[in-house]
């Protein structure tokens, strides 16, 4: 295996704070420099992505006095993926007196995590939460309220107490119409500058620091570079690099695998989540999946026939002959388990012929009991829009004919190395939200990624950053500076190059290919032999696409089919890396399932003495064997122990 990779020295988080744990954010923050307020407006930064963690950054930051300016390639900010968040974002308020506290869902997160996330970031991150209800509560977000006004709460998957603030099933549009109006804000008061339908191709980096972007005017195709003190990356995951996914079409891994390139490590790209109830595929013409909240689960009992191929309306099964798997394999959590373990459960009794509906690649969420227990009117209340969704897609009426559901990708633990200040391994590079990898572990908890989006956005960035800038204003650079020219030089020889080759396949049948490729044997479970089949397939299907690759049109135009080309080839390099990381971790651990390390009765078997570390990757050159640095996990107050939920 170490043909594939070389290893390095290792890596050490050196802002990390000591210290009782519930003290060390203080202890940061104080110790952090600052930057007086007029010594603000000398200063720039740049922001990619206008989802919850980088709209709540730009409206933040602007606020502050910073002059910042914010890219996306939506037509407007609100288009960011963010909006497609449904059940809820976590807080550790304990409005339900039902024994939660920020102690509890640090633990709860880092248990959920499988023991491979910072103590000190996610105490961190508990510790935000409570702060964030409050911040959107102020900005209007309508969040679901009991009868006597107060706000309202749920479960999750993974916890055993109430702390899911939700409205309805779209908290994620409406947490992201708060920070847009906070952003829009900014705007009108001129200090955030507003590029809409600009995707970010390439760092700038200029004497080791990040000092501003190349972009693509994607109307006009013109390339543009833009310059700053320092850049945020706030551009989500890279879920798509299976093609079908439930991120949105144009979600991507492009801004970060740049900045990776240009030497800002990856950390543990393996760590992707496949969450449990998506809607099943429908066919190959399918481009994307739609997501059923896991909030559902609160409410919704999952079952499949205790019978092999038993092909019977749903209804007309008897209770008798219905195996509720998840209640009777996990007692104490049931239908409310973790992503990965009700995923990894769905796959099982569908492996053993048990799975519903078209290929046996389903199972039922039913809430005929709940409907039974409730009454319509207060099922309709809480789970109306998703009903509603569930119908317009399938055809089929949720309140009368239990939901079909299967294990889909929907987030991404993976992503760019960051300190403790959110700073990656290049000076001025912070990256926040999906795209870096700090708090989630190897597997993300529900609802605790709109959490992560706006501590980062609105609490933790605004915080750190200042540390850097008090250094600056650096000195100002433009294009004619011989590392700008180089960039620029490559963006516009890459673009050319997917143009000229003009070959007879597709660019979305490379990606298919690719994302079969990945969910075959990097998906919900990996072997080794599998990893190792995948890597020369990729590096087959990377070379056949820049040999046949059909990209139509011209750069100076609104071009889709260039967009999705570049995009699809920085996916071909991230895939490798993807299952290099998966090959070389010879454990099962959250979302990464390696068939070698499981229990007797199928669980994940972890390995604490070889693997409690985050592997950070550093780029050598496409092909060539990337250099492993090892970041050591440490655990003062959560106890390391194979996780159970039974």
């Amino acid at each position: 295996m170490t043909e594939l990779y070389t290893e390095g020295a290792p890596i050490r988080d050196e802002k990390a704070p000591d210290g009782p744990i519930a003290e060390r954010w203080d202890k940061r923050r104080f110790s952090a420099r600052l930057v007086n307020p007029a010594n603000r407006r000398k200063l720039s930064i740049i922001i990619v992505g206008t989802g919850l963690a980088g709209a709540s950054a730009a409206a933040t930051l602007g606020e502050a006095g910073y002059n910042i300016k914010s890219f996306c390639y939506q037509d407007s900010p609100r288009r960011a993926h963010s909006i497609a968040a449904q059940g809820g974002i976590n807080a550790a308020k304990n409005y339900r007196n039902d024994g939660d506290s920020i102690y509890r869902l640090f633990y709860d997160t880092v248990k959920g995590g499988d023991y491979r996330a910072r103590e000190s970031n996610v105490y961190r991150l508990a510790q935000v939460s409570v702060e964030i209800i409050d911040q959107c509560v102020a900005q209007g977000v309508p969040f679901a309220r009991e009868y006597g006004g107060l706000l309202d709460n749920r479960s999750f998957g993974g916890v055993q107490v109430s702390r899911t603030f939700y409205a309805r099933g779209q908290t994620g549009q409406q947490l992201l119409l708060g920070a847009y109006q906070a952003l829009e804000r900014q705007v009108a008061a001129g200090t955030v500058e507003m590029y809409t339908r600009h995707e970010m191709l390439d760092l700038i980096v200029v004497d080791g620091r990040a000092r501003g972007i190349i972009v693509r005017d994607m109307v006009t195709g013109e390339i543009e570079t833009h310059f700053a003190d320092a850049v945020v990356l706030a551009t989500g995951g890279y879920g798509n690099v299976f093609f079908l996914s439930t991120n949105a079409m144009g979600s991507n891994v492009t801004a970060i695998w740049r900045a990776h390139r240009k030497g800002a490590f990856f950390a543990n790209p393996c760590f992707t989540q496949i969450h449990p109830t998506c809607i099943p595929v429908s066919g190959t013409y399918q481009s994307k999946l739609t997501l059923m909240s896991e909030s559902l689960r609160n409410d919704g009992r999952i079952w499949v026939p205790k019978k092999k191929g038993d092909t019977r309306d749903p209804r007309d099964i008897p209770e008798e002959e219905r195996d509720y798997y998840l209640e009777r394999m996990y007692p104490a959590f049931g239908n409310l388990v973790p992503r990965d373990i009700a995923s990894r459960a769905a796959k099982r009794v569908c492996d053993e012929g048990r799975g519903v509906g078209p290929g046996g690649l389903g199972v039922y969420l039913d809430f005929a009991d709940a409907i039974k227990r409730m009454g319509r009117d207060a099922v309709e209340a809480k789970y109306g829009n998703l009903f509603d969704m569930y119908e317009r897609i399938t055809g089929e009426n949720p309140y009368e004919v239990p939901m079909r559901i299967y294990p889909a990708v929907h987030y991404t633990m993976g992503g760019l190395w960051v300190d403790y200040d959110l700073q990656s391994t290049i000076p001025g590079l912070f990256v926040i939200g999906e795209a870096n990898f700090s708090d989630h572990g190897a597997n993300r908890l529900g609802a605790s990624a709109l959490m992560q989006g706006l501590a980062d956005g609105y609490f933790v960035l605004p915080n750190t950053i200042n540390d850097y800038l008090a250094d600056g204003p650096f000195e100002k650079i433009d294009e004619n500076h011989p590392e700008v020219k180089e960039a620029v030089e490559g963006v516009r020889a890459r673009l050319e190059k997917l143009l000229s080759i003009n070959g007879s396949r597709t660019v979305d049948s490379f990606h298919r290919e690719l994302g079969k490729i990945m969910w075959d044997y990097c998906g919900m479970e990996r072997t080794e032999e599998g990893l190792r089949k995948a890597i020369t397939l990729i590096r087959e299907l990377r070379d056949e696409f820049w040999r046949d690759v059909k990209v139509t049109g011209v750069n100076e135009e609104l071009n889709q089919t260039l967009e999705r080309a570049h995009r699809v080839a920085d996916f071909m390099e991230l895939a490798e890396l993807m299952c290099i990381d998966a090959l070389h971790r010879r454990e099962s651990c959250g979302g990464h399932f390696r068939a070698e390390s499981q229990t007797e009765d199928g669980e994940a078997l972890r390995h604490d003495d070889e693997f409690a570390y985050v592997a950070a990757w550093e780029f050598t050159g496409v092909g060539e064997p990337p250099v492993l640095h090892k970041e050591a996990l440490e655990y003062e107050y959560v106890e390391m122990k194979q996780r159970s939920y039974k």
